[in-house]
């Protein structure tokens, strides 16, 4: 079975999207798989729009950069409205709570509180990055936890493993939650 995943990482400058992606990127490869990421972001930095674009095959990658997202994870209102486009249909939409959506799209949206749960349950705020892909890897499976877990590990700064393994397991908890709750908008 050939698996081949785009996935869009979405926000502002600032959130860790960049390093989420080179993470997730990290874990496919550990897993045995293909992988290839990309970003951009505004010439603001942080507060500007930024982006990372991961794709992860079982098969050759011919072209790097992400055409029509299979996930979109959108941590702010701007890069929601930027980006839903760019979503497939039957795709899946992470977004924070905190942003408005339409209800008509054809996808799976999966509301979650990333932004606040890193900010007041982890008590910092630059972790939502890491609680963002915990819960996209339980969504997906797209890498193992133990391939996504030592990639954290990998590359967050040293003395921060113990906080970012807790913000992993909070974003792996969010995922479970929003799928078995009234969350979930429409299930592909």
């Amino acid at each position: 079975m050939v698996s081949h995943q785009e996935i869009r990482l979405s926000g502002s400058g600032g959130q860790g999207l960049i390093l989420g992606g080179i993470i997730l990127a990290e874990a496919g490869i550990i897993d045995g798989k293909n992988a290839v990421q990309s970003q951009s972001y505004g010439p603001e930095a942080r507060g500007g729009a930024s982006k990372a674009e991961v794709i992860i095959s079982s098969e050759s990658i011919d072209y790097p950069k992400v055409e029509k997202a299979d996930l979109l994870l959108a941590l702010t209102q701007v890069a929601y409205d930027k980006y839903i486009t760019t979503l497939k249909d039957e795709g899946i939409l992470v977004i924070d709570s905190s942003i408005k959506h339409n209800n008509d799209i054809p996808c799976k949206v999966v509301k979650v509180p990333i932004i606040s749960t890193a900010s007041e349950k982890i008590g910092k705020a630059m972790v939502a990055n890491i609680v963002a892909i915990g819960a996209i890897q339980q969504l997906t499976s797209i890498v193992t936890k133990e391939a996504l877990e030592t990639a954290v590990l990998n590359r967050v700064p040293r003395g921060t493993e113990e906080l970012n393994k807790k913000a992993l397991m909070e974003g792996y908890n969010l995922a479970i939650e929003s799928t078995s709750s009234k969350a979930v908008n429409k299930i592909v």
